[in-house]
């Protein structure tokens, strides 16, 4: 068996492509989809992340607009931008990039942004109505959401499906297994204490990895035909690459392909839904405001 590759590259462009007409819709009545991007520090990644988000914006006709503070910024400098970005008409979304430097108190930055602008979904609130049973929060986490959209249009069943969740971050791990237990999925979540990973994951229908290491599911882990969503972002060196290393997710890909009935591939998976569901979320945002 060879997997069918859930390419997220052509969904994300799908998603895209949407937000594009819809807000090309509110700019002809007058409104502009305006989306804060909020970056401290001078974290290499981060920047990368928040030129690749603001691009994306351009493409799609939402305007951006970039703030930045040093990484010697306070608490009160952090807080002081969010609250101004917080009453500004003109911003209908608010990301806050994580990681913010170790003396920002990363909870009360994330508990100043309105829920009604609160676009990554990390607000405490919009994070709790996912536990709740017929609740829904204002926004849901993009990388959780991305993950759920992907197995919706690959196809994949996920009413009554044994799913199994490697991580249990806040950011993806434990917002994507309710998010699972809301399609109707019977969800375990594995993390660095769990005894017998290897066995669950063989009886899983859905497998999302999640855990930050390289390779980890391996081949003989996965049950044939099951579906795996693949979250893991690694750098591995790669003396065949010019720049000498080369990026991995959390499964051992080549093996998983010949056993697994979909897959995505990283990178070309999870990370452009992220970019795309933080879009669709700016502009219902700012729909709300038409």
């Amino acid at each position: 068996m060879t997997a069918k590759i859930i390419d997220g590259k052509a969904i994300a462009a799908d998603i895209r492509s949407d937000v594009g007409e819809g807000a090309a819709k509110l700019r002809a009545g007058g409104l502009v989809p305006g989306l804060a991007t909020v970056l401290v520090g001078d974290d290499p990644a981060s920047h990368k992340y928040v030129g690749m988000k603001r691009r994306m914006c351009a493409e799609v006709g939402i305007e951006s607009y970039h703030n930045e503070l040093p990484a010697d910024a306070t608490q009160e400098d952090v807080l002081a931008l969010v609250e101004r970005l917080a009453t500004d008409p003109a911003v209908h979304g608010i990301l806050v990039q994580l990681p913010l430097p170790k003396h920002i108190d990363e909870e009360a930055v994330l508990n100043a942004v309105p829920l009604s602008k609160d676009v990554d979904g990390f607000h405490p609130l919009n994070i709790g109505a996912l536990a709740m049973k017929g609740r829904e929060g204002d926004f849901i986490p993009c990388t959780p959401h991305g993950v759920i959209e992907l197995l919706k249009r690959s196809g994949t069943e996920m009413s009554g499906a044994s799913a199994v969740v490697l991580g249990r971050s806040n950011i993806v791990g434990m917002p994507v297994a309710l998010l699972l237990v809301d399609q109707n999925a019977t969800v375990t979540i594995c993390h660095s204490r769990t005894k017998n990973t290897p066995e669950l994951c063989r009886n899983a229908d859905i497998i999302v990895a999640a855990i930050g290491r390289a390779r980890f599911v391996r081949g003989d882990w996965i049950k044939p035909g099951a579906t795996i969503i693949d979250v893991g972002t690694n750098v591995i060196d790669d003396a065949t690459r010019k720049s000498g290393k080369r990026l991995v997710g959390d499964v051992d890909f080549d093996a998983a392909v010949e056993v697994a009935g979909a897959i995505t591939p990283v990178p070309g998976g999870v990370g452009p839904m992220t970019i795309a569901m933080l879009l669709q979320n700016t502009l219902r945002a700012a729909s709300r405001c038409a």
